[in-house]
């Protein structure tokens, strides 16, 4: 089984994140697993997420669905060497999207708070996961409350894992600029 590397993967939309984060992931020996976080809300969404399949076919991936729970889907996941989690930036929004419909408001304190129990989790495995999210922090600011905390929840998270993996990697155009290495 593998040692425990927690490795974040980061980057504009259509950066080459998780193609990135797939080819690594392939390259390393063991039983691999994909989490996705991508409820199935639309068709357009249908289509990614049957893309996304299809570029994992006849690869010996397993998949875990995975929208909310993602530290319980890591903990049960105990059987694979290699976790790819893609991806954190639609695992907070349905956070938010959960507690709005409960009634229920979450800030970037209780967001870090997720993944500093998220990372927790991954630290009790022995296995490398690989996270993958969208950095959004890099363009204008939102024009609405909703868009703006949303912005600021998912750089929360994304500063947190960042802090605590082993390693970061931001990709621009395709290309991977390492952050921090192991």
């Amino acid at each position: 089984m593998a040692a425990n590397k927690l490795i974040y993967i980061s980057g504009g939309c259509r950066s080459g994140k998780s193609n990135y984060a797939q080819t690594l992931a392939e390259s390393l020996p063991g039983k691999q697993v994909y989490i996705a976080t991508c409820p199935k809300i639309d068709s357009e969404m249908d289509q990614r997420i049957t893309l996304h399949q299809q570029q994992r076919a006849n690869r010996n991936w397993h998949t875990i669905e995975a929208p909310l729970e993602l530290a319980a889907a890591v903990a049960q996941a105990g059987e694979f060497d290699i976790i790819l989690i893609d991806c954190l930036t639609l695992w907070i929004n349905n956070l938010l999207y959960n507690a709005e419909q409960n009634g229920e408001l979450i800030n970037e304190q209780a967001i870090a708070a997720e993944c500093i129990k998220l990372v927790e989790t991954c630290r009790k495995q022995n296995q490398t996961i690989i996270f993958v999210s969208n950095e959004l922090g890099m363009g204008l600011v939102p024009a609405d409350a909703i868009s703006r905390s949303y912005r600021d929840c998912l750089g929360r998270c994304n500063q947190t894992i960042a802090t605590l993996a082993d390693e970061a990697i931001f990709m621009v155009s395709g290309l991977p600029l390492i952050l921090k290495e192991a």
